[in-house]
């Protein structure tokens, strides 16, 4: 809270109810709502108003109820996204609209946008989309791209079945709670008046630092019940997602690392929380010198982060194929350039929060997280207790793109929780969550590619160097991956390329959505345009002459003998390659002013999970005696839509309906392990872990029933109906014994793609699959301001099977919107950009129409011929937008962000020259 002075009599009306509080003086009103009046649904992104979750109706007008102070509310009308979609005809249709487009995700953003629609729909019945675009423009979502919830505002007709199993657009499975605001995200399951934790951190980039007496200082606070510092880990003071990586303190020890490194943590009640002044805390700081760039961290004389780590080096990565230097010197035609990309912010919309409590001497952790067993493998070492006496609960995860795979509140929550014997929350401010959170690898890559005069790649030489930050993180995965996906999904014979993971005093770098990839494609699809132009090729032809395709080896000797749809997607862009080519060189002959129109094109491809490592998934269901179907399904649904696409699969497998199905989600005490949500492997490994369970499941029955496998089954209160020949056998599953768990029927079963390690030279097979993308953007750029206006996408992607279309065509969408932010304003700047409103991610205003071109080239190893999509759709954005630029200004921007003032810069040094 922010104050301790109490006021009395602060009377409103919240959704239809006259409630009388007494705030603290200046309490905000999103806070009195959620804490005092338990309307949880009112969200909290940044207490700054510039993300609009916590917005509301204030006498039928949008309002940031984080902006307001409880007292201004005094005499008004308050209406919440709960009682709206409960009560409120017009409400209740817009939500329908919403779950038939798919137009809520993770569901953090989508009580603002709800909000802010009805607002404007009482307005307007029939709002334009630049209507739509000025009233959502206050509420920002990092997962749809907004799209969708346009075409949901504006309720266009959507194209869904009402059930089906793989293959159908339904609605998401978990879409109803999103809607009403009752999905339970991190911060939104501790009760009201619980402990609190407030985390001290270093201001510093380097430091040294000391500890005064904190037991004197604790004993003159009013409230605090404890400090935690690194004294108080109860095992190993060392956490890390890769265990021989493992180097992050959870408090430092002496030296501190990075700008936001945690030291210590207060644990209080609410009041005393909220008056913690970190300034008072008794610690001695001494600044030292930091090196914050890969040139500077690995100059002569630098300081090393970690003594084990010469030269700052982590580890490198490296896969070569043939000569490259050899090729490149026979080349007829050869481009070379050096490439960078900045720290990009994942920029969630809900900050790391969780609950944490003591049960029957356990301790159980209800927490945003993309990887509850590995949450729970990792406490096991840094509590030191035996992970039976250990409890994750994954709560609904408001985005993660990667930085939630980290641990991140989960050790100072367990901690305090033991340490006090009472119940505690923590949920990071936006401040403490871009400062402390793994960031995008800012990348310096240099890159040498050549070409035989009939366009065949001769020679491709590539080395780049990945700012790792202060801790390894997932820095090892992106310097393994970035080698064998530099080449981009083309034949390239004679190949060489190496990566440096380095460590600066920056923000740990980790996993965010293509681990690295998209930084490799910006070189290598950008080089690809310049030699396509040196050889007087068309850009597309250039790429379909040396794409891959079925039976021709990656550059790491890896042969697909069927689901190679790289071709596929490229040739889906033709047609629109040639008409938007032709307008953009019509607009920029015909207009004579600073405005030019450019298209640009870009292919890429993804490695579903793991490289080259074990990465099953274990998938449990079984059906009671009362007929339920229960899915146990662990893989965690950040917003890209696994809880519905596992069910699916999993349905169709057994022969039920989804709306048969009862899932059960992560919890690591009832689930079994579906590994973590990244690398774009839930629908690819739990989708198969989920294909086999459903499988067993369905032959235990059969046999039960002595039916064939062709036989139908039916699920009723209390039985089975299995159909065969026109002949019905009933199995009456209450007379059949149950289980410890209640189950009559259960079956387990886990999948693990089948990879082979690499050898020295980076040659084997490190994916089961691959998924494959292309896209097409048009541009309109400013030359005078330097300013881009994406006007166009057109992305054509093979996912094998479209297991779910609506979900597919979301996740392009989003992907896209991620990547357009990356191309264009998105660079973080530790102690500069630490809040939404001075880091820029795109508004719905930003994000132009997008044609989604679905391709299905089935993989062998895929769910009814499933692939990967998550990590692909981002990868091929930026490029596609730097060529754009290029077509349109004849200058070729190396560095992304493409800021106007950089883009000017180059067009004025273009100009002068």
């Amino acid at each position: 809270m922010d104050g301790q002075i109490p006021e009395a009599g602060v009377a409103f009306t919240l959704n239809g109810e006259t409630v009388n509080v007494s705030p603290t003086t200046g309490e905000r009103l999103s806070e009195t709502l959620r804490e005092r009046l338990g309307a949880r649904d009112v969200k909290i992104g940044c207490n700054a108003g510039d993300c609009g979750a916590c917005s509301v109706l204030l006498d039928g007008e949008t309002v940031c109820a984080c902006l307001m102070t409880t007292q201004q509310a005094r005499g008004r009308v308050i209406e919440t996204v709960s009682r709206l979609v409960a009560d409120d005809p017009l409400a209740k249709r817009l939500a329908e609209s919403f779950q038939d487009h798919g137009a809520a995700q993770c569901g953090i953003c989508t009580p603002g946008m709800m909000v802010s629609a009805v607002a404007l729909l009482r307005r307007d019945s029939a709002p334009s989309e630049e209507d739509i675009q000025d009233a959502l423009a206050g509420v920002l979502c990092r997962c749809t791209g907004y799209r969708k919830i346009i075409d949901a505002v504006a309720n266009l007709p959507g194209n869904l079945v009402a059930d089906g199993g793989a293959g159908a657009a339904i609605r998401r499975v978990d879409g109803a709670d999103k809607l009403s605001g009752a999905e339970r995200f991190g911060d939104d399951v501790a009760p009201s008046g619980t402990l609190e934790i407030r985390v001290v951190r270093s201001p510093f980039a380097h430091a040294g630092f000391s500890f005064g007496d904190i037991d004197a200082w604790v004993a003159a606070q009013n409230g605090v019940e404890a400090v935690l510092t690194a004294d108080d880990v109860l095992g190993t003071n060392c956490h890390g997602v890769i265990p021989a990586f493992a180097d992050q303190p959870v408090f430092a020890e002496n030296t501190v690392r990075f700008r936001g490194e945690a030291v210590a943590a207060v644990v209080g009640t609410p009041e005393a929380i909220a008056h913690f002044r970190a300034e008072d805390f008794p610690i001695t700081w001494c600044e030292r010198d930091a090196v914050m760039t890969v040139s500077d961290a690995r100059a002569e004389g630098a300081p090393f982060l970690h003594k084990e780590r010469t030269g700052n080096l982590m580890c490198e990565g490296l896969v070569a194929c043939g000569d490259a230097q050899a090729a490149l010197a026979a080349a007829d035609v050869v481009v070379e350039g050096a490439f960078d990309t900045g720290f990009v912010e994942h920029a969630y919309i809900e900050p790391e929060a969780g609950f944490a409590e003591i049960v029957d001497g356990r301790v159980e952790i209800h927490v945003c997280t993309q990887a509850p067993v590995m949450n729970l493998e990792a406490l096991e070492i840094i509590l030191g207790m035996d992970r039976a006496r250990i409890r994750i609960v994954p709560t609904g995860v408001g985005g993660g793109f990667g930085s939630k795979l980290d641990l991140s509140v989960q050790p100072y929550l367990a901690l305090a929780a033991l340490k006090t014997g009472r119940p505690v929350r923590l949920t990071y401010s936006r401040t403490e969550s871009m400062q402390s959170s793994t960031k995008r690898h800012p990348s310096e890559i240099k890159l040498k590619i050549g070409a035989t005069k009939d366009g065949k790649i001769s020679g491709f030489d590539f080395f780049g160097a990945f700012n790792t930050g202060a801790y390894a993180s997932w820095g090892p995965t992106v310097a393994n991956r970035v080698p064998v996906h530099a080449s981009g999904p083309y034949r390239v014979a004679d190949y060489r390329a190496i990566s440096n993971g380095v460590h600066t005093h920056c923000p740990p770098a980790g996993a965010f959505r293509g681990f690295g990839v998209p930084q490799s494609a910006i070189a290598q699809e950008s080089l690809f345009d310049e030699l396509a132009a040196k050889l007087g090729m068309d850009a597309l032809d250039f790429r379909l002459l040396n794409v891959l395709q079925d039976g021709v080896p990656t550059v790491c000797g890896q042969v697909f003998e069927q689901g190679v749809g790289a071709k596929a997607c490229l040739e889906a862009l033709r047609d629109d390659w040639t008409a938007e080519r032709a307008k953009a060189e019509a607009f920029n002959r015909d207009n004579d002013n600073p405005r030019k129109r450019g298209v640009g094109i870009a292919a890429g491809w993804y490695g579903c999970g793991n490289t080259s490592l074990p990465n099953p998934s274990i998938i449990k269901a079984g059906v009671r005696a009362d007929g339920t179907i229960v899915l146990h399904q662990g893989a965690v649904d950040i917003g890209q839509g696994s809880n519905t696409v596992v069910s699916q699969i999993f349905a169709t497998a057994l022969g039920a309906r989804v709306s048969d199905v009862t899932r059960v989600g992560g919890d690591t005490d009832i689930t079994p392990d579906a590994g973590k949500t990244s690398a774009s492997r839930q629908t690819f490994v739990s989708g198969n872990a989920a294909r086999l369970c459903g499988e067993a499941l369905r032959a235990l029955i059969l046999r039960h029933a002595n039916a064939s496998e062709d036989a139908e089954l039916r699920f009723v209160d209390g039985a089975i109906a299995v159909l065969e020949e026109g002949r019905e056998h009933r199995i009456d599953t209450s007379a059949m014994h149950a289980d410890a768990e209640g189950y009559v029927f259960c079956a387990t079963e886990s999948y693990d793609p089948p990879t082979k390690p690499m050898d020295s030279n980076g040659q084997g097979a490190p994916y089961a699959q691959f998924g494959y993308a292309a896209q097409l953007a048009v541009v309109e750029v400013d030359t005078a301001l330097g300013t881009v206006k994406p006007i166009r996408f057109v992305a054509a992607h093979d996912v094998g099977h479209a297991i779910n279309p609506m979900l597919v065509e979301g996740q392009i969408q989003g992907g896209i919107a991620q990547g357009l932010g990356m191309a264009l304003m998105e660079e973080y700047i530790p102690g500069r950009t630490e809040n939404l409103h001075d880091y820029l991610i795109p508004t719905i205003g930003d994000i132009p129409p997008i044609t989604s071109i679905i391709l299905e080239v089935p993989d062998a190893h895929g769910p009814y011929g499933a692939k990967g999509l998550g990590e692909h759709v981002l990868i091929p954005t930026a490029p596609a937008l730097l060529n754009a630029i290029t077509h349109a200004t004849g200058v070729r921007v190396a560095s992304v962000p493409v800021t106007p003032a950089k883009l000017r810069k180059a067009i004025r040094s273009k100009t002068n020259g």
